[in-house]
């Protein structure tokens, strides 16, 4: 019987003004042309070579200094899908243009996340990429630019630049060493490559328009000094690209044709869009360029996706790793028992628009409900355990219980479940004195243990904590559950159970939202403060014998209860559960 997951074959089938946008230029053509030469390379490399087979051609591109949350799942699902839906390929590009140490565990869980939500970077994986290959061209074309009067090295102070950029109403007012000569331009920019100059002392900016009313298009710095070690590339450099700089040469090296970002990058259009041209008008890269195009990332409520916050979790301890249930990284995600079809549904779910929204985190959980449904078999556990004593049953029997694996799937089959004397079933499913509409066991009433027999209440007993510990009953011989005359016996409350005898008890963790508040750390609060105390329970619970074995990974829903995962930190015959998710939004009224 399966119960694992498939990786869907397709993307998000959207219509949303992306997928217009690529429709028309497949329809007129625009990329038809393009040479591709194996491997990302600037214009004149390509020149020679055959046509592009990919249609399209888009990108993922993570830093590789910390793991990817639910926000980065948006725009894996968004790149990797659409270039499977139009006959493209989706480069994997780790964006490290930063001199800061890779971590290796970094890079291993990026790419396993991606192959987790079931894409891959060409047929073989073979479009892995990283930003400091680039690293010589881009020095290139920065010196393309100097030679041709678009750049220049300003050696005003930080602070000193900062004076001079101008406001919102403003117009910024030009570096004195903006009419620098080519020359001295190009001889101070290669004494900061070779390390002649400290950190700070030199910047290289590009001359666009110091009274331009986009801010970012008044001469920013493409080149800074860094005296550091790159962890690719050792102490050969000593300057590295700004990212707004790198970013459009990396797209174009590459032939990305759809540049997909978010909003915060729309004011930063223009600028890709001059120096891709510029660099173009000078015969360094292929027509026609890479477009940018922006979209709205996903907000989620009850939840933080800021790096600096996630570490903060991790580095404080408030939880338990990386990879903790609670938390919204991707490997957070997996091991809490979410599904890669789960998130592709929620992408198709919350679309792709051009405005800043926020998506309530029920809209997650109800996608991972609904894919759960599906393929997730039924078992039965008892969380809360009170003792249910059959005072009538014949002493040594144990007797048979079918249950199906999946009432929608008949082809799943059933299952067997053993049924004695004594049998363990939830404290809520008994109640002293009844509450109006109160249908389940107390003194006097019948139930039907599912998939059994009828029983009836004759009485309970207490332990010295004054809690009752054990709740008494006769069950009606001929009432079983799939026999004949079953139905004669009409009764209003079914509750679940397990044969105390061949019950397994095991660790199960309710895991619920990290945070309390719908929007964390806002109206004065910290977001620390807002902390959900009851994020993560513990229990030792009662499961059915057939889980005994189950392995890491496997699903189940555990009736009455909600979707359970097993935890990768099981050992054989000893089964550690996580929740996934209840079956109903709990949080509905809060």
């Amino acid at each position: 019987m399966p119960n694992d997951t498939k990786t869907p074959s397709e993307g998000a089938h959207i219509t949303n003004f992306i997928r217009q946008a690529i429709e028309k230029d497949l329809a007129a053509g625009k990329y038809a042309q393009r040479k591709w030469g194996g491997e990302p390379g600037p214009g004149p490399k390509h020149a020679g070579a055959a046509t592009d087979s990919a249609k399209i051609r888009t990108r993922f591109p993570p830093e590789p200094n910390g793991y990817l949350h639910i926000g980065h799942a948006k725009s894996i699902c968004l790149n990797f899908g659409l270039a499977e839906q139009y006959g493209g390929v989706c480069h994997m590009r780790f964006d490290d243009t930063n001199p800061e140490k890779e971590e290796q565990e970094y890079v291993d869980s990026i790419l396993e996340a991606v192959h987790w939500l079931g894409y891959h970077w060409g047929g073989k994986d073979e479009n892995l990429y990283h930003a400091s290959d680039y690293f010589d061209w881009m020095y290139q074309f920065a010196e393309a630019l100097i030679e041709h009067g678009d750049a220049y090295v300003d050696s005003q102070t930080a602070d000193e630049m900062r004076a001079t950029r101008g406001s919102l109403t403003e117009a910024g007012l030009e570096s004195p060493y903006r009419s620098r000569p080519v020359a001295e331009n190009l001889k101070l920019f290669r004494e900061m490559r070779d390390g002649t100059h400290p950190d700070g002392a030199h910047i290289l900016r590009a001359k666009i328009d110091m009274a331009s009313p986009n801010i970012n298009m008044r001469d920013p710095a493409i080149y800074r000094i860094k005296n550091a070690e790159h962890h690719r590339t050792g102490d050969k450099w000593h300057i590295y690209p700004m990212y707004t700089y790198a970013h459009p040469i990396e797209d174009a090296l590459e032939n990305i044709t759809h540049s997909l970002c978010t909003l915060e990058f729309e004011d930063q259009r223009p600028f890709y869009d001059w120096l891709l041209e510029k660099l173009a008008s000078f015969g360094l890269l292929q027509r026609p360029l890479p477009q940018q195009i922006e979209f709205s990332r996903l907000n989620l409520t009850y939840t933080v996706m800021s790096k600096r916050f996630l570490k903060q979790l991790v580095d404080e301890k408030h939880v338990d790793g990386w990879d903790d249930p609670r938390m919204p990284t991707l490997v957070g995600c997996r091991r809490r028992g979410f599904t890669p079809e789960g998130f592709r549904m929620l992408v198709e779910r919350v679309g792709v628009s051009k405005s800043d929204s926020w998506i309530d985190y029920s809209v997650l959980e109800d996608c991972m409900r609904e894919h759960l449904n599906d393929v997730a078999p039924r078992r039965i556990a008892v969380l809360d355990p009170l003792k249910l004593v059959i005072d009538n049953w014949p002493k040594g029997r144990v007797d048979e219980c079918l249950a199906p694996n999946h009432p929608q799937k008949p082809e799943w089959a059933k299952r067997s479940l053993p049924i004695s004397g004594e049998l363990w079933i939830e404290r809520e499913d008994f109640m002293e004195v009844p509450t109006k509409g109160y249908f389940r066991l107390f003194p006097g009433n019948s139930v039907r243990l599912k998939y059994g027999y009828v029983v009836r209440c004759t009485g309970y007993s207490k332990g010295a904590d004054g809690r009752v510990s054990e709740v008494h009953c006769d069950y009606v011989e001929d009432s079983k559950s799939g026999t004949p005359g079953a139905d004669q016996h009409k009764v209003k409350g079914v509750i679940h159970w397990l044969s105390a005898a061949q019950a397994h008890q095991c660790e199960v963790r309710l895991y619920d939202r990290l945070f309390r508040m719908v929007h964390p750390g806002t109206g004065g609060r910290g977001f620390l403060d807002d902390l959900n105390p009851d994020a993560k329970k513990t229990i030792a619970a009662y499961l059915e014998p057939a889980l005994k074995d189950a392995k890491a990974g496997e699903r189940f829903q555990f009736e009455r209860h909600g979707y359970f995962v097993v935890d990768r930190d099981s050992r054989p015959g000893a089964p550690t559960f996580n929740r996934t998710v209840t079956l109903r939004d709990s949080w509905l009224k809060v």
